[in-house]
């Protein structure tokens, strides 16, 4: 059974889908919000949605949430897995994230896994920049994705965090 809503955020409507898995898509794409927005929120996406509405708010860093990857290939769900560990208000490149799961020559496999993440913001995609610091491809344009580095650490989102310490302190 397939969950859907559209609620309203600071960034425009966003559409939210789950499953009893999880939360499998989230979107600002124009075509995917298009409807009412939803005033009863479905079960399986109630902590979704608040859990997004509290980090809109700059009252969540981390969440804590299921998500389905049912039929996403396995190099993806292994990428989207680590960029979820890239702390809030820190960034870290693709090349980091290559080096990082063992491929260390496929920075471009792992931007395009990235540019494929059905979760953005969930999976902070956003926090993943270019190797010489600039900000670099978003789904949804590069204002935005400064927008939500910006609320994540105001005037010093370019932080590097450490993402092998995040990853050994998560075992």
């Amino acid at each position: 059974m397939i969950q859907s809503a559209i609620i309203s955020s600071p960034l425009g409507p966003i559409y939210l889908e789950g499953s009893p898995l999880g939360i499998r898509r989230l979107s600002l794409a124009e075509a995917d919000v298009s409807g009412p927005l939803t005033r009863e929120i479905p079960p399986l996406l109630t902590a979704g949605v608040q859990q997004l509405e509290a980090y809109l708010a700059g009252r969540l860093m981390d969440f804590d949430l299921r998500f389905d990857f049912s039929g996403a290939p396995e190099f993806h769900v292994e990428i989207w897995k680590m960029v979820r560990l890239i702390p809030y208000g820190r960034t870290r490149t693709y090349t980091d994230i290559a080096e990082v799961t063992g491929h260390p020559q496929a920075s471009r496999a792992v931007g395009h896994a990235i540019g494929q993440n059905p979760l953005p913001i969930l999976i902070p995609c956003h926090r993943v920049i270019g190797k010489d610091g600039s900000l670099t491809g978003y789904l949804y344009g590069l204002e935005m994705k400064r927008w939500l580095l910006s609320l994540e650490s105001p005037g010093q989102f370019m932080k590097q965090a450490n993402l092998v310490d995040a990853l050994t302190a998560g075992e």
